[in-house]
């Protein structure tokens, strides 16, 4: 069963103790749900007894064994219409008890597997907020939404359908083989010799099926990430005519998933092919060996019934360990996958000392900073600034000279690697990561709106806030009157990424947003290049009204912006300059 896909990270047993540990809040709940499936082995145990008295004391003439004499009444003993009568009820009662039995289990699983499930998303969904932008440049989206939707579910599987029914199949066998004995010793001696062989199984194919659902699950989430990257460029694609491709681009890395998904599913088989060869030997050998008893006076016809009733519920559970076992590699497959992601550390932390911020002045100070995605290959070096409070500070340079990058160091979205980045004398880095994120109101050259109401994206960034001061914040902006207009007002609902308004609509809807939030510092990537003449001009009035009394930081596009600036910073070979002449500067 060897094969060349790469070694899971973490062991077996190191998995199971994590996924035990994130399940804490629930111990009491998991213990009821084993609880609740042991009740299972008893009513198991009493299913075949009636057959037994049947035969034997029914249809027979043998004294009703020890364990009975005290449970059924005289009367009914020594009657054989009565007694069978009563066989008969109890079979239908035991039949009715393990249904209600499995409805209650199945859904108090279902609930607290779900419950499981959740709380295990939550923490992955919100470790991923929390990564660096790095991370995410560096992976793709769709891999970890595959993560946060399908992998997630693994402490699902693993202890509700695979630990616990584990658990449970292996006492269920112990009691099980420990009645067999009390009956016949040879025969659950047989039994049990089939165990060790079933672990064995078990052992050869654990590592390889792990590595083959990890295989399949990695080409599964790529083929996502292709239907994520079509339908998010779909106007690109439709305009090139290039669905054919992107749809063999899907076809080949789903294929390849679904390859994967196949060499597992034949590995399983082969693996449920052999504990079903083991099982049947055993029970054709126990049948064989009991017939013997049978003729030799061992043990009566009705008891040889009753033990190979017993014995097919002894094989069920230890194939269904055998089984489970193995089922478990594509949940312990998935599990890796996810604690892969929570052990990625946030690059960017709270020190412990770190100390509130109220509200900033906004003055900025760039002592020897130097920075760069790989340290060996700096964006800017050396960076020496000092902006005061309430500048309008224009940066220009081309295409990937780090305009943006230097932007993205004053919020903290990255640290520098040399130097100290201070906002009002303070080091970013000894201030509340939340607190110092509030004081910067960015806008982005292209709005970013949320599939949900107009109100409630002006409001993202203070979700308390009152009527009033939502609709003030779109009137500064000049969006109150195109939002009273529509039929449902500030509760229109916007589809994806602000679908259902136009281009401007959606900047001032933005610019909204940024009144609201009142922040001391502006981050701005000239956000109506790609607006026209009319709609620019009235965005640029609202983007003046948000400017005055803040600091603001310009990616400027044009000279006409730069020549309104106080500070203009020109980047350009690794360095950022101050220029007094707009004449001198590059724009990208």
């Amino acid at each position: 069963m060897a094969d060349d896909l790469p070694k899971p990270r973490y062991g077996d047993f190191a998995l199971y103790g994590r996924l035990w540990r994130q399940a804490k809040p629930y111990w009491g709940h998991l213990g009821l749900v084993f609880l609740l499936s042991l009740i299972a082995a008893p009513l198991a145990l009493l299913m075949p007894l009636p057959l037994k008295l049947v035969v034997d004391n029914v249809l027979g003439n043998k004294p009703l064994p020890a364990m009975l004499e005290g449970v059924i009444p005289a009367s009914i003993a020594a009657s054989p219409e009565s007694l069978l009568m009563a066989s008969v009820i109890t079979i239908v009662v035991v039949a009715l008890l393990i249904q209600v039995h499995e409805l209650i289990t199945w859904v108090y699983k279902t609930w607290v597997g779900e419950r499981l499930v959740l709380g295990f998303r939550a923490r992955l969904f919100d470790h991923l907020q929390r990564l660096s932008l790095g991370f995410h440049a560096k992976g793709r989206t769709a891999d970890s939404t595959y993560r946060l939707q399908f992998d997630a579910p693994s402490i699902q599987s693993v202890s509700i359908y695979g630990v616990i029914p584990t658990l449970t199949a292996f006492i269920k066998v112990v009691a099980l083989v420990y009645v067999t004995a009390r009956i016949d010793l040879t025969i659950a001696l047989i039994a049990i010799a089939g165990g060790p062989v079933l672990l064995g199984l078990t052992q050869l194919y654990r590592g390889p099926l792990r590595r083959r659902w990890s295989a399949a699950q990695r080409a599964q989430s790529a083929a996502m990430s292709v239907v994520q990257e079509s339908l998010g460029a779909v106007r690109v694609v439709k305009a090139f005519g290039q669905e054919e491709r992107e749809n063999e681009r899907y076809r080949q890395e789903a294929e390849r998933g679904a390859i994967a998904a196949v060499k597992a599913v034949r590995a399983h088989g082969v693996f449920d092919l052999l504990v079903g060869v083991a099982t049947g030997i055993g029970a054709a050998v126990i049948l064989y060996v009991g017939a013997r008893h049978v003729q030799d006076g061992v043990i009566t016809l009705g008891e040889l019934l009753l033990v190979m009733a017993y014995l097919s519920q002894l094989f069920t559970p230890l194939r269904e360990m055998g089984t489970r076992l193995a089922d478990m590699q594509k949940g312990l497959a998935s599990a890796e996958r996810v604690f892969g992601v929570l052990d990625a550390e946030r690059a960017i932390e709270d020190r412990p000392d770190a100390q509130p911020l109220e509200r900033a002045a906004g003055g900025f100070t760039f002592d020897g900073v130097t920075f760069g995605y790989d340290e060996d290959h700096p964006v800017f070096e050396n960076v020496n600034l000092e902006i005061p409070a309430g500048s309008r500070v224009g940066i220009a340079g081309r295409t990937g000279s780090g305009k943006s990058t230097l932007l993205s160091l004053l919020p903290r979205f990255y640290d520098p690697q040399q130097g100290t980045l201070r906002l009002d004398g303070i080091d970013v880095r000894d201030i509340r990561l939340g607190d110092l994120r509030r004081q910067f109101g960015i806008m982005p050259q292209e709005a970013v709106l949320f599939s949900t109401t107009i109100r409630e994206n002006i409001a993202y960034g203070r979700p308390g806030a009152t009527e009033e001061e939502i609709i003030a914040a779109a009137k500064n902006a000049a969006a109150h009157d195109f939002i009273a207009a529509l039929p449902d007002g500030y509760d229109t609902k916007l589809g994806e990424r602000g679908v259902g308004l136009s281009g401007g609509e959606r900047q001032r809807v933005s610019l909204a947003r940024a009144f609201l939030q009142d922040a001391p510092v502006l981050l701005l990537d000239e956000p109506t290049s790609a607006l026209d003449t009319d709609t620019e001009t009235a965005v640029m009035d609202a983007v003046e009204r948000l400017m005055q009394g803040r600091t603001a930081f310009i990616i400027a596009h044009r000279l006409s912006t730069l020549e309104g600036c106080d500070i203009r910073l020109q980047i350009e070979d690794r360095g950022v300059e101050r220029r007094d002449d707009v004449a001198d500067m590059v724009l990208e």
